[in-house]
């Protein structure tokens, strides 16, 4: 009876190991980002900023159901404005103003899994982005001819760094999904819901950045 009762503890402790599963990877895609700006009760948001991410993952199941995953990814994030019409004072007349903000983001990912099926899961967690570079760009076009120092002024047409203007922690909790092939390739998608104001010295107002990931990966390793 101890014999039995020994190997039956011995198969339970090698079921679980095998249970358990660690894989490294890769991972690369598109993002869709925006910011929205919420003050006096009111809230705006960009046109959307067709960007990128690329980086690494290392994902652990427990078990068939349950698993955790962190990621570090690179992405410049941000959003920027397209509009035409009539403005008042220097810039009289109908013109167009363009302007983008991008923000290059360090992503660290982190998220509970739920495998539906062996290939299929759904996930949750947040992304914890630190803003490595801020920068922003300005174009005013059409209507009245802008006066070359005020042009100066603002920096119109070329790249004006705002780093010391936005706070660097960007968290942005997340669901998302992912399929994942026999041979290690995957396709995910997840949308980042930003939470952090990102404008240093707004008052009541708040920045906010958001952004979809849609992508693809291929997953090596495991146990």
């Amino acid at each position: 009876m101890k014999k039995l009762l020994l190997i039956a503890a011995v198969a339970v402790m090698g079921a679980n190991v095998n249970a358990q599963e660690t894989k490294f990877g890769a991972k690369a895609g598109y993002s869709l980002s925006t910011l929205k700006m919420k003050a006096d009760g009111q809230s705006e948001s960009s046109d959307p900023m067709h960007t990128f991410y690329v980086g690494g993952l290392v994902e652990h199941k427990f078990g068939d159901k349950f698993g955790i995953q962190g990621e570090v990814l690179y992405s410049p994030l941000g959003g920027k404005v397209d509009e035409t019409g009539a403005f008042e004072g220097d810039f009289d007349g109908n013109v167009r103003v363009k302007a983008k903000t991008t923000f290059g983001t360090l992503l660290i990912p982190v998220s509970a899994k739920y495998f539906i099926t062996e290939n299929l899961a759904v996930s949750a967690g947040a992304s914890f982005g630190i803003i490595l570079t801020a920068n922003a760009k300005y174009e005013v076009t059409g209507g009245a001819e802008i006066p070359g120092e005020l042009a100066a002024e603002f920096g119109l047409g070329d790249k004006v760094d705002i780093k010391d203007q936005v706070n660097t922690l960007n968290i942005a909790p997340f669901i998302g999904a992912e399929y994942a092939l026999e041979n290690g390739l995957f396709f995910d998608a997840r949308y980042n819901y930003g939470v952090s104001n990102l404008a240093k010295d707004s008052g009541d107002g708040k920045l906010t950045n958001s952004f979809l990931q849609v992508g693809v990966g291929f997953k090596f390793g495991g146990n």
